[in-house]
């Protein structure tokens, strides 16, 4: 069978991906976010060809993610099954063709089931790729992670974090932080602060410091890994999109992985919390989902989702059995649709699509009793779960009111973009107009949630995606705003984008995003800004000289 060479190109989009990891590495040597023995007191990298190196990454990093998304559908020939080529790859229980949608063979002879299966392993291993290179470094694009250890190494020391700044601390850690946050609280929940805790030993070392974060921040992220796919199937998406848009994303290396950031644990309690919830056991969900809000405050709104997908109508034979994915059975509340009739009509039915489904049949949904309950529980194991983490930590419950630590006055967002914009207009000082668009931010964010609830409730269906919509809602109109934010948005979609349009809409945001920011975290200056634009330039022409010099045998067919 002819072979024209468009398998080949996710390989050569690895090792494209991998170069660009490699260039991120050797520039953060010199222009990340080192510790302040490297920089001084302003905390301020040498930048130089360091800068060129991290941007010329950067770009060649993002590029061949995004190109990866244009040749998914196709696997390498690497990453095939030997009998890939064969009809009797089908497996033994296969139902018919007629039956499958995404699942019958492709045209290389291949099932859907086991083409996506192979491709979530290339991309797995893709993932380990393009993350090796960058877990020894210092923290690229953020001082956040020295801000860690000096949290975990107050609560060591008994110090209130939710009152006193690393100031108070003081020693070789706290001359890491810069200024705006010496006197600042905490902005994170007890779960995290007893994770940076146990990091509080290296507090007087910071590069090793950070390694051990970085390993939390590492583990964390192959959690992400697994459990994408997984969820995916669970809720009748793409795998390999999924983990492709979710994990490999280069915002994940970027910031998660490079910059050792504490969003990955709770991004991965949250998918474990939800895939407990596809499997109908609420409790645990409930109990994941606190551990994730008590990290990071905005994990609390899936809990509601979690509690609506461990309730939503089975189907009348039950929950989908481990074949679904070929039988195209997802979970109820993931295909715009109850579940109505049979299996096969159910098929139908989520083949129909959103505003579509049938009515459900009489007495298939739960008593509302029962969803009353349960949501009791949830609530109950929630509130007990809080208490006693609250408890092990020590801390009280002073990370209530340092919920807005993020927010500083010079800090950025849309809302706060927007009134300083006003007091310009206005020739005022720009205090009030920023405190009042910031207000208005928060209320608009509030009002979407709500009609982003009240939709899901009307059409029994949607609730990851609208999970998605809500957080991109708190994060965009929320007083402060940093790249890595968006993973919250990013990692959602992944699993309810179905569409190519879609996909692509959160590849172009994470794109864009991954450019946001300098190597060493702070402003750019003149200087800084052509030096990066210079990396821009050398990236994009490695990209477009790869591009380009494709081989007279990748272009010409071979048996």
């Amino acid at each position: 069978m002819p072979n024209t060479g468009a398998n080949a190109y996710p390989s050569r989009y690895r090792w494209l991906g991998l170069l660009g990891s490699l260039a991120l590495a050797a520039g953060a040597l010199t222009s990340g976010a080192l510790p302040a023995a490297a920089t001084g007191p302003t905390l301020r990298a040498s930048g130089g060809a360091g800068t060129v190196l991290v941007f010329a990454g950067l770009t060649v990093l993002t590029a061949a993610w995004l190109l990866l998304g244009r040749s998914a559908d196709t696997p390498p020939a690497d990453a095939l099954p030997a009998n890939a080529l064969s009809a009797e790859a089908l497996p033994a229980n296969a139902p018919p063709a007629d039956a499958l949608s995404a699942g019958a063979p492709s045209g290389n002879g291949l099932p859907a089931a086991g083409r996506s299966a192979a491709r979530t392993r290339w991309l797995t291993a893709t993932l380990a790729w393009w993350a090796a290179p960058l877990l020894l470094l210092p923290p690229l694009f953020s001082r956040d992670a020295y801000s860690y250890l000096a949290q975990g190494a107050m609560l060591a020391g008994g110090f209130d974090v939710y009152a006193d700044g690393p100031a108070a601390l003081g020693g070789p850690i706290a001359q890491q932080i810069p200024q705006v946050w010496q006197h600042t609280p905490a902005p994170y929940g007890p779960a995290f602060l007893l994770l940076a805790r146990a990091a509080a030993p290296l507090a007087d070392h910071p590069y090793a410091g950070v390694l051990l974060l970085r390993l939390s921040a590492v583990l964390a992220v192959a959690a992400l890994a697994a459990l994408l796919p997984a969820l995916a199937r669970a809720l009748g998406t793409d795998p390999a999109a999924a983990l492709r848009l979710g994990a490999l994303n280069p915002l994940v290396l970027l910031h998660l992985v490079a910059g050792a950031h504490n969003d990955a644990a709770p991004l991965a309690l949250m998918l474990a919390g939800l895939l407990a919830a596809t499997r109908r056991r609420p409790l645990p969900a409930a109990a994941l989902i606190t551990l994730a809000a008590l990290t990071k405050a905005p994990a609390a709104l899936a809990l509601p989702v979690a509690w609506w997908l461990a309730t939503a109508v089975p189907p009348p034979d039950g929950p989908p059995r481990p074949t679904a994915a070929l039988r195209r059975d997802p979970h109820p509340a993931a295909a715009g649709t109850r579940w109505a009739g049979t299996p096969t009509r159910a098929f139908r039915v989520f083949r129909a699509g959103p505003g579509r489904a049938a009515a459900p049949r009489p007495g298939a949904a739960p008593a509302r009793g029962h969803r009353l309950r349960c949501a009791a529980a949830v609530l109950a194991v929630a509130a007990g779960t809080t208490a006693a983490v609250t408890a092990v930590a020590g801390t009280g419950y002073g990370w209530v009111s340092a919920l807005t630590t993020p927010a500083t006055a010079s800090s950025w967002s849309p809302s706060s973009g927007l009134g300083r914009l006003a007091a310009a207009l206005a020739g005022i000082a720009p205090e009030g107009p920023v405190a009042g668009a910031r207000l208005l931010g928060a209320a608009v964010a509030v009002v979407a949630v709500v009609l982003l609830a009240v939709r899901v409730a009307r059409r029994g269906s949607g609730p990851v995606a609208a999970l998605a919509l809500a957080f991109g809602a708190v994060v965009a109109l929320g007083p402060a705003f940093r790249p890595w934010y968006a993973l919250w948005c990013a990692v959602p979609a992944a699993l309810a984008a179905r569409t190519a349009g879609a996909r692509r809409a959160v590849e172009l945001a994470c794109a864009a995003l991954a450019f946001a920011v300098m190597p060493d975290g702070f402003e750019p200056d003149s200087a800084e800004l052509v030096l990066a634009a210079g990396g821009l330039v050398l990236g994009a022409a490695t990209v477009m000289l790869t591009e380009h010099q494709l081989t007279f045998q990748e272009r010409q067919p071979a048996c």
